[in-house]
């Protein structure tokens, strides 16, 4: 920080000034409290005294609190660092980026850390007993699309559990305009709902992976959702936890946005969900689709110590419409999804979506599916080949991704080859990865050839 480094007189007083200056564009703040010097000099050698590194941080949360921003407070912990930095490039840059993820505090729990005291906490709003009135100032704020006022007025009303306000707004727009209007205020809703300043970081959501499933191939739920997690397909800032079973889309397009608070609450404390009980996978399979249902916590939490660093808040970089991490993140998940088609029997993962998009994310792919049945005749022409070949015995595929084309190879369930078959992209109904899902509706899809 400036005014420490040119020597000012009082580095406290220079962080708090600095801390008044970036809150306007802050919504939270992560600050930083060592129990002693060599925990201080572990993490920030050669830094400022173990007391005045603490009085720095109790100032920035007085001056951040009093300026309405959150803030967050990690107790520094040398074994849990020197973890955290064994898997990184060491240097100053990269060590003030630590966050200790399983404990941080929040709320009045880091204020007490601080040693201040905490504001008392605002009263709930009361809303009136009768919904019409509530249910009226909804609406009006939904028309107001630009200020906001929608989403917290929602956002209270969930929290307070008034699903009969709720209801009643979606019935008034189904009467006096449509029902596609009714249907964009619940999805509206819903979208407030499944989202929060809740849980050990500024902001959790629950996030769904809808599954194409194949008769009789129903992956294990949480070898699938692992297999995810460590596919190399999510931002280094994301947080992914997947309930342990199959949901139904049903289930999930059933759910009220007060259900919906009561589930994304259920996920952050690690509870099973009443409100969307696990489906019964035969079932499931028998319709074609499951859904594994999980929270997504972001951890991107502004961390004082960079801007202390920067003095003042980084420049942000231009936006692009696709960074190089993107599209290789993008490449891991198209990759995971492929080899989940290819062990599990043609199941095909869609894309992550929020939770209350389900439906739709289903509905997109199987229009895309309806658009490829011509494309795909040439496939299943060499299946069918390959099943006369066989001579009555069973024919399974191997499927192999190369490049941007598809190489698939026909053997007998006792491994004897029978023919193969290389499409390059043009000849293609869609991506290799798509085209798989298709594949796996009329062939069994295996890893590995067959007795090998």
């Amino acid at each position: 920080m400036q005014g420490m480094d040119d020597g000012a007189d009082d580095p406290v007083e220079a962080a708090a000034e600095l801390a008044r200056a970036v809150a306007p564009d802050l919504d939270g703040i992560l600050l930083t409290i060592y129990p002693d010097a060599d925990t201080l000099d572990t993490i920030r050698p050669g830094d400022a005294d173990v007391e005045t590194a603490n009085a720095v941080a109790r100032a920035v949360g007085r001056a951040m609190s009093e300026e309405g921003v959150e803030v967050f407070v990690q107790r520094a912990d040398r074994g849990a660092f020197r973890r955290w930095l064994a898997g990184r490039q060491d240097g100053p840059e990269v060590r003030r980026t630590w966050v200790d993820r399983g404990r941080l505090l929040r709320g009045a729990g880091a204020l007490r850390a601080l040693g201040l005291t905490a504001p008392p906490p605002e009263p709930p709003p009361r809303f009136p007993p009768a919904p019409g009135p509530t249910a009226d100032a909804l609406l009006v704020a939904q028309e107001d699309g630009e200020s906001g006022g929608f989403d917290a007025l929602a956002g209270a009303l969930i929290e307070a559990g008034r699903g009969d306000v709720l209801d009643l707004a979606v019935r008034k727009v189904r009467a006096r305009q449509s029902d596609e209007n009714a249907a964009e205020l619940r999805a509206g809703m819903l979208a407030v709902a499944e989202g929060a300043a809740v849980g050990p970081s500024g902001w959790a959501e629950l996030v769904a992976l809808p599954v194409a499933l194949s008769p009789g191939a129903v992956p294990d739920a949480v070898a699938l959702a692992d297999g995810l997690i460590a596919s190399g397909g999510l931002a280094p800032e994301e947080e992914l936890r997947f309930l342990p079973g199959w949901r139904s889309p049903d289930a999930v397009a059933e759910l009220s946005p007060v259900a919906t608070r009561r589930v994304l609450l259920d996920l952050v404390a690690d509870r099973e969900p009443r409100d969307l009980p696990p489906g019964d996978t035969d079932e499931l399979a028998r319709r074609g689709f499951g859904v594994l249902v999980g929270v997504r916590v972001d951890w991107t939490i502004p961390i004082w110590d960079v801007i202390e660093a920067e003095d003042g808040l980084p420049e942000e970089a231009p936006e692009e419409d696709e960074t190089p991490e993107e599209r290789g993140r993008a490449r891991a998940f198209d990759s995971w999804r492929s080899r989940v088609a290819a062990e599990h029997g043609g199941c095909v993962p869609l894309d992550l979506v929020p939770l209350s998009e389900v439906d739709g994310g289903i509905a997109d792919f199987l229009d895309e599916a309806g658009c490829q049945v011509e494309g795909i005749d040439e496939i299943r022409a060499f299946v069918e080949a390959a099943r006369r070949e066989a001579g009555g015995l069973d024919v399974v595929c191997r499927p192999e991704i190369i490049g941007e084309g598809l190489e698939l190879t026909a053997y007998t369930v006792e491994g004897r080859l029978l023919d193969s078959l290389t499409l390059p992209p043009d000849r293609l109904p869609a991506s290799a990865e798509s085209t798989l899902g298709l594949v796996g509706a009329f062939v069994r899809l295996v890893r590995d050839a067959p007795g090998r």
